[in-house]
């Protein structure tokens, strides 16, 4: 990490919270997902990787059960007081309910925070991306709880934690890949997770002479109130209409041919394109993580095109927003593969595109967007990273 960043952290801590004595600084990762969307939920494959961006934490223990947080990002709401005996979540507490939610979660498994803390972060994820800023804070403070009052927790528990808090205190109902890239994160390899029982394995992402070009289309959308719990219910229904005929636990056991001999038992079409789309992504995602591994990076480049299309056609989450520029990055020379990524409805794209490209790649995409939209996306050239870890 730039020494500079430390510096500017300990500055404003001072700043706000009078001194720096005792503090300490932490990281952790946003995480993009390569290919592999919606299946998280669904007992599918997953694939996504860590990133050099994400969540800086300085935290310091109080002697009392005061939680003071301040995020750099939102500095504009100032301080914002809460304490120990107050774990609720509240609409006023903002930003502050994800941390919270996290040390409430430790007390249910059994670990209560036993002291107050005050509590600053800055984030260099751009905010509402789909980049996962909410699972990073959920991360660090996880991280952060364990290195300051020696709770003995795996990383693997970490992510498990911060999910049960998004599910239960803050009411989101994610699956576990955002958390689990994040607090498993390893630099230059991607995870290719199984959720159905959390059995993962790091494939090398080797991207001789290419890089992964995240666009973000500035479209803010909020995760709870979007679309992601209507389809999450789709896929239920539809699995539980398979299951009348067939013996799955989930939509990821299936490959394309039995579901689509099954897929008649799904009463609404409507149904069977969203239970098509788990069952298929599931399968490219697969395919892709071997494609990886024979260094094919073009049938990858393919796959990613086929998920956009599919995410577009029979899950119908991208939005005029990111078809644009998944659409506008398919006519770029040099283009590897592009598609949406996230849970969709605004976000962000994730694109591999050769370094002789990647310069005409941002203007050309840009441009065509500003001109169908009317604001512009903002562009990111990232790298692969490891996981949390003390500064």
């Amino acid at each position: 990490m730039a020494k500079n960043m430390k510096e500017k952290m300990l500055k404003t801590f001072t700043e706000v919270f009078g001194d720096a004595e005792g503090v300490k600084l932490y990281f952790a990762p946003g995480r993009v997902n390569l290919i592999g969307e919606h299946t998280d939920y669904n007992g599918g494959h997953v694939f996504p990787c860590a990133l050099t961006i994400g969540t800086y934490g300085a935290v310091r223990k109080r002697n009392d059960n005061k939680l003071r947080f301040y995020s750099m990002n939102f500095d504009k709401l100032g301080v914002i007081e809460s304490s120990l005996e107050d774990l609720k979540p509240c609409k006023e507490a903002g930003w502050t309910n994800y941390p919270k939610g996290v040390m409430w979660a430790f007390g249910e498994k059994g670990m209560k925070v036993p002291c107050g803390m005050d509590f600053m972060l800055n984030g260099n994820i751009p905010n509402g991306s789909g980049l996962s800023s909410s699972a990073s804070v959920e991360v660090l403070t996880g991280f952060v709880l364990r290195d300051l009052f020696g709770f003995e927790v795996s990383n693997q528990e970490l992510a498990l934690i911060g999910q049960f808090s998004e599910n239960q205190f803050n009411g989101v109902n994610c699956g576990i890949m955002d958390q689990f890239a994040i607090a498993m994160g390893k630099a230059e390899h991607a995870i290719f997770l199984d959720t159905a029982d959390l059995s993962y394995e790091y494939a090398p992402v080797r991207l001789a002479g290419a890089k992964i070009v995240i666009a973000c289309s500035n479209k803010k959308r909020g995760l709870g109130d979007s679309k992601y719990n209507e389809r999450r219910s789709e896929c239920e229904e539809a699995l539980r209409e398979l299951q009348k005929v067939m013996d799955i636990k989930a939509l990821g056991d299936l490959d394309e041919e039995t579901f689509e001999a099954n897929c008649n038992a799904i009463a609404d079409e409507v149904r069977v394109r969203r239970a098509r789309h788990a069952v298929y992504e599931n399968r490219r995602t697969i395919k892709a993580v071997e494609a990886l591994k024979r260094n094919d990076i073009e049938l990858f480049g393919k796959l990613m095109n086929q998920s956009h299309v599919s995410l577009r056609d029979d899950y119908e989450v991208t939005g005029i927003e990111l078809d644009t520029l998944v659409e506008e990055a398919w006519k770029v020379d040099g283009v590897i593969g592009s598609r949406m990524t996230g849970a969709g409805f605004g976000g962000c794209t994730v694109s591999m595109v050769k370094d002789a490209a990647i310069d005409n790649f941002i203007e050309q995409v840009g441009k065509a967007y500003k001109e169908k939209i009317g604001y512009e996306a903002d562009f990111y050239v990232v790298e692969i990273g490891d996981g949390p870890v003390v500064l």
